[in-house]
């Protein structure tokens, strides 16, 4: 049997579609699995041995037709048995369709009841605490029957290389590993999914406040100048906990550090769900455009916690569209103040944090 999964898309989808492969290996131990991504999205499967092959959807994929075409024929000279596309968008429309393969499993839509053999509906609610994501996910295996227990939590693979090279690193710059090291996620993927640095500082004092530990910031070398703008903005007694310059220069360097943490707070995004499949406490702050209830993933309300501002300010969301809601962004922002959510994190300090 051959079979292939497509997820083109960013670093936490990919993370989380990777439960589609480790399942698919449990039930097909000898069939051929291959998994469709991004190139930039590569690192996260760095180990994985769930799959066979990586087919990389690259940016001139996108950009050329003719260069798509021929994506479009490799993968028909494949002759896949099993399609399952996880991103359901056009371009996996054209992939899937042209696989000519005898099963294509996606998920509901008028037009993927047409091109799919084998289509599901996504639930709005989640039924459990793995996340409404992760459910999505394990749906697009229902039609295959599969008679394994099914994993709901993606992994990531850190080689002794790379952990030697965290401790190194914090060895280099003076971390004291008898202490806890927090990774604050301090800056999200754009403005409107980063919480006001005013307000975050507030945070980070508070945290920093809790007893002696270690503190790093992630950012992307272009934020250094943000980052150091929040950092200005804090405490100097905070300062002095936190590491600035313990950067990762890759994404494999990130999740070598990252392993070397004890937890993670901060702003949602691909940070955190690296940080939640290395089994690291989480404490997230979800932007008040984004609906918490897709990511928030093993919410268990004290290894995994999230917040938004709809938790505290309900009415603020009522008879709103999304796109009234996106357009408000910063204004709602200003409402989630951090007096709303110092006791939920003293909390999650308190049961995570060392004595």
């Amino acid at each position: 049997m051959k079979i292939l999964v497509i997820q083109q898309k960013m670093i936490g989808d990919v993370l989380v579609s990777s439960i589609l492969v480790s399942n698919l290996r449990q039930a097909y131990p000898n069939a051929q699995i291959d998994y469709m991504v991004y190139e930039s999205t590569t690192p996260v499967l760095q180990g994985n041995k769930d799959f066979d092959n990586l087919i990389l959807f690259k940016p001139e994929h996108r950009k050329n037709k003719m260069a798509f075409f021929r994506l479009l024929k490799a993968i028909r000279k494949e002759n896949y048995d099993v399609v399952i596309d996880a991103y359901a968008k056009l371009e996996s429309y054209l992939i899937s369709t042209f696989s000519g393969a005898g099963k294509r499993i996606t998920y509901k839509k008028t037009i993927t009841d047409i091109l799919y053999t084998d289509t599901v509906e996504r639930e709005d609610n989640p039924d459990s605490e793995i996340g409404l994501i992760i459910e999505h996910r394990l749906a697009l295996l229902k039609p295959l029957n599969l008679n394994v227990e099914l994993e709901t939590r993606p992994k990531l693979q850190v080689t002794e290389e790379e952990k030697n090279y965290a401790r190194e690193l914090f060895k280099k710059n003076g971390i004291d590993n008898s202490k806890m090291t927090i990774m604050l996620s301090i800056i999200g993927s754009m403005d409107t999914k980063t919480y006001p640095f005013e307000y975050m500082s507030q945070l980070i004092d508070h945290i920093a406040s809790k007893g002696e530990m270690n503190l790093l910031f992630n950012y992307i070398p272009s934020q250094k100048e943000q980052a150091k703008q929040l950092l200005s903005m804090c405490k100097e007694s905070t300062r002095e906990k936190v590491y600035f310059d313990v950067l990762g220069k890759s994404l494999r360097e990130f999740i070598a550090i990252m392993n070397q943490c004890d937890m993670i707070i901060g702003n949602d995004g691909g940070a955190i769900n690296m940080a939640k499949a290395l089994g690291k406490p989480s404490f997230i702050l979800f932007s008040p455009w984004i609906d918490k209830k897709g990511w928030a993933t093993f919410e268990d309300g004290v290894n995994n916690i999230s917040l938004h501002l709809k938790d505290f300010r309900a009415e603020a969301f009522e008879n709103k569209s999304a796109s009234e809601i996106k357009k408000e962004t910063f204004e709602l922002y200003r409402q989630f103040t951090p007096e709303l959510i110092i006791p939920a994190l003293s909390e999650f300090l308190k049961t995570h944090l060392k004595t």
